[in-house]
Order: C-alpha cells, then structure tokens, then sequence
C-alpha cells in the first residue's frame, strides 16, 4: 500500500495523462495521414493537369510531346507515373517512368470529372491513383482519362517517420508533464509538510500548538488540533491536581488511623487487632501510592518526548551506588552517547529507577546496562548477575492485567508501574536470562 499522498497523486495524474495521450495519439496519426493523403492528391492533382497541359489532338488522335515539363514523368526508375485513356478504356499513352511497371488499371469514365483512390496490384503494391476526364484538349473535342499514380510505399515511409517522432514527441512531452506534475505537486503540498514538521515539533515538546499560518482549507483542521492540545494540557493539569488533592486529602485520616493503632497495640489484649489495622493501613498506603503513580506517569496524547538516556542512567546508578556502597556494585553501560528513549522524563525516571534499584537489590556484584537500536525499533536491557527469576514464575509475571507486586512480594509495587508505563508507550517488556547469570529485563519500543 502506498502511504505517501504526493506518491499517490502522482502516480494518479501520471495514469491520467497516459491515457489522455493514448487517446490522442491515434486522433494525430488519423490527422497527419489525412493531411498527408491530401497533399498527395493535390501534388498528383497538379502533375495530371501538366499533363494535360502537353497533350494535343491532330487528326482526332492523341499527340504527346518527346519530353514532359516535368521530368518525373520521364525517369525510368521515377515515383511518378502517367497514363492515358481513351473512352473505350484503352491505353493511348504511358509515361517513360511506366516501362518497368505493369499496372493493371482500368478508368472509369463516367462524367464524374476527377476521382482520387487507392489500388492494390496483385503483387501486393499499392498505388494512389488521380484520374481526370478530359472531354477538351487543345480546345478540340476529346475524350480521355488522364491519369498520375504514385506507389504508396513513400506515403508509408514518410507516415512511419512522422509516427516515430510523434512517439518520441509525446514521450518526452510525457517526461516534461510528469515533471513539472511532480514540481506542481511538490509546492502544492509544502503546506502538509509545513504542518507535519509543526506536528513534529508539538510531539517533541519544542511548541504548544499549530500556527495559522496554513491554506484555509485546512485552517479547520489545524483550529481542531489547537483546540484538542489545549484541551489535553488542561485536562492533564486538573487530573494531576485532582490527584495531588487526594494524596493530601488521605494522608490526614490514613495518619489518625496510624495513630489509633499505635494507642490500640499499646494494650496487649488488642495487640494483634492492632497488627492488622496497621497492615490494612500499610497495603492501603502503598495502594494509593501505586494508583497515584500509575495515573500520573501516562503517555500524553499527542506529545512524543525523546529523552538522551545516559545522563538519566548515570545519575540514577550514582544515587543507587551510594544506597548499596557495601555491595561495591560494579556497573557497565552499552549506550551510544546521544541515544535516545521515546519517553517523558519523569516516566523514563520511575521506569528505570524500579529496574535498576531490582537490579542492585538481587545481583551479587554485577549490573549492566544497554541501548541498541534494532530493525523494528530499540531496546533497552537492564541485566544483572543474581539469581533470576524462575522459568516458571515468568509467565504469571509479564502476563498482562497480573500484579507483579502481588506474583512477587520481594519486587514491591515498583515493577507494576514499571509495566503500565511501559505499555502506556506501546512498548514491550520482556523477561529472559542473562549472559551475566541472572535476570535480564528487555524494553522494546517501536519506530514511530
């Protein structure tokens, strides 16, 4: 399927005027050979009326002169032949040009003056004939058909000549019209590119909305745009704050029931009613933890961040080496300077912090980090010398809608949110072994 809508205009208007000169093609070659039929009667017109011109009646018989005015007559091998008949269709006279050839014609003297025609001998050759009746030579009384024929083969040369140049005419007429098709459409379309760049633009952060600075034809197009932008940045801004609201709306009464129990485990009838208020209280803590996480860290909707992933990966394993300094956690990176993750960098934060901080957590001494660019995208893996996880458990892991905290209580909520941001980027997160030894979790995000 062509996806570019300049490819597919011009393919279009190119199928178009193909046709259009197919058809008018044959509508040329119709035109130039009737005007190439005309032209050749009125030259066998004129070479009839020379003869007529030179004939003379004496004593009621034909007289012809030695040498004709126009010499073709009289060229053994000439294209011009010449021929008188009297009424009866008898032959009176031939040019000196007809020696060598025996044409089988017969006038037809009928009153109807001139006749132009087309005969075909029995060898295959074709003639253009121009037959003239002549009822006066010389202002005395006759009766005769004068007749001039020309073979057709010359016809059909120069016919083929002119097809030929009319081929090559209208194929470079065609290559001209394409190109200045593909010039026309090029400039006409520079606006949809303008706006493809400004959309790029928007994807990336650089602007807040589309200009106006477009074809009214698509001033609606780009007013709905701007309109749905803004609209996504003020509903994002109200839904984080809503959040923040909760957060703060909960952290009061989740605090008084923190305090209850405390009170409550200080008698010791009620200290296990009290261990399991504070364990409701702990689980809904970092369930709205998890829920605040998991709504805030969402892709936006039209706007494609690019984030250069060393300097984030760098900080984050500084941070970590300080948290795990007894570990002595060595850490190697595979990543191009400039490599480049489609993400938000707060996202991009989360995500990698919970795989990293796993990573230090469960390795024995070993971590490592990279970014390759693949075919269908890039990957980012993050790998680490522990124990891994079990064939057995991978499935119940990665499998979409499963809580990973709830399958692996020792990985905490971190690699839940790991997983809705993942796939709030239409990426994918997948689960194998490590060269190192232990696990090693690969996140591949596909080409825009």
């Amino acid at each position: 399927m062509i996806r570019s809508l300049r490819v597919r205009l011009m393919l279009a208007a190119a199928v178009l005027a193909l046709l259009f000169m197919l058809g008018l093609l044959p509508a040329l070659q119709g035109a130039f050979s009737l005007a190439l039929q005309e032209s050749i009667e009125q030259r066998l017109a004129s070479d009839v009326t020379t003869l007529i011109s030179a004939a003379r009646v004496e004593d009621g018989s034909l007289q012809m002169p030695v040498l004709l005015p126009d010499e073709q007559f009289d060229l053994p091998d000439g294209r011009l032949l010449g021929y008188i008949y009297n009424r009866q269709g008898t032959l009176v006279w031939r040019s000196r040009a007809t020696v060598e050839e025996n044409i089988n014609y017969t006038p037809r003297y009928d009153g109807r003056g001139n006749e132009f025609a087309r005969i075909r001998q029995d060898d295959g050759e074709e003639f253009f004939v121009y037959d003239v009746e002549v009822q006066l030579l010389g202002g005395k009384t006759a009766a005769f058909s004068i007749v001039a024929l020309q073979p057709i083969r010359e016809y059909q040369m120069t016919l083929s000549g002119l097809n030929e140049k009319l081929y090559l005419g209208f194929g470079a007429a065609l290559l001209a019209l394409l190109l200045l098709l593909w010039v026309g459409m090029t400039w006409g379309l520079r606006s949809l590119r303008q706006m493809s760049l400004e959309l790029d633009q928007v994807e990336s952060g650089a602007r807040e909305g589309l200009s106006e600075e477009h074809p009214r034809e698509l001033l609606r197009l780009t007013d709905s745009l701007n309109r749905l932008l803004h609209s996504e940045r003020e509903q994002r801004g109200r839904y984080r704050d809503s959040l923040g609201d909760l957060a703060h709306s909960l952290k009061t009464p989740l605090a008084v029931l923190q305090g209850v129990s405390e009170t409550i485990a200080q008698r010791p009838e009620d200290r296990e009613q009290a261990r399991i208020l504070q364990a409701q209280i702990e689980r809904m803590s970092q369930q709205i933890g998890y829920q605040l996480q998991r709504a805030s860290l969402r892709k936006s909707g039209l706007v494609r961040h690019q984030v250069v992933l060393r300097p984030v990966v760098e900080s984050l394993c500084n941070t970590l080496d300080k948290v795990y300094r007894d570990k002595q956690v060595k850490v190697s990176f595979d990543i191009p300077l400039n490599g480049q993750v489609p993400m938000e960098q707060g996202a991009l934060l989360e995500m990698l912090g919970n795989l990293l901080e796993n990573a230090y957590r469960l390795c024995l001494g070993e971590v490592s980090i990279s970014l390759q660019r693949l075919p269908e995208g890039i990957e980012l893996c993050v790998e680490d010398d522990g124990p891994g996880v079990p064939q057995s458990q991978r499935a119940r892991i990665l499998k979409r809608g499963e809580r990973l905290d709830r399958q692996n209580p020792g990985q905490g909520i971190g690699l839940a949110v790991v997983k809705d941001i993942i796939e709030s980027y239409d990426a994918r997160l997948t689960l194998g072994d490590s060269p190192l030894g232990g696990a090693a979790f690969r996140v591949r995000f596909r080409s825009a």
